[in-house]
């Protein structure tokens, strides 16, 4: 993991094929996702990336153990950006694999949510 304070660590249910494992670093929400993303397992995410109430919001999800995202997972993103960017804040995503990439460059994700080969530069502003 990036180096910080780390604080409030967090794992959500196992749900189905997809882990979230929500953790904060230096003020910014850390998602770490593992496993499949897509119609059976999107609520998981969903709860994690819910920032009512927050003011300017900061959130990084790590990518890189996730195996599997369909348009289930991108639209999911795209609304967690629009909210996001409401409030002020921003959303950034970090080490997708090869697979992962792909998908977001196809439909143009990555130019929408910044996406970061690390977690680190990810978590850097």
């Amino acid at each position: 993991m990036a180096e910080g304070h780390m604080t409030n660590t967090k794992q959500a249910a196992h749900t189905g094929r997809l882990s979230v494992v929500a953790t904060v670093t230096d003020g910014i929400r850390v998602l770490s996702l593992s496993g499949e993303l897509d119609h059976d397992t999107d609520e998981t995410l969903r709860q994690a990336l819910d920032v009512t109430g927050t003011t300017r919001p900061r959130i990084v999800v790590d990518v890189r153990q996730l195996t599997f995202m369909d348009s289930t997972g991108i639209n999911l993103l795209v609304a967690a950006y629009q909210t996001v960017t409401r409030a002020g804040g921003w959303i950034r995503l970090a080490s997708p694999p090869e697979s992962v990439l792909r998908v977001l460059q196809l439909v143009g994700v990555d130019d929408l949510i910044a996406c970061r080969p690390t977690l680190r530069e990810a978590l850097t502003p």
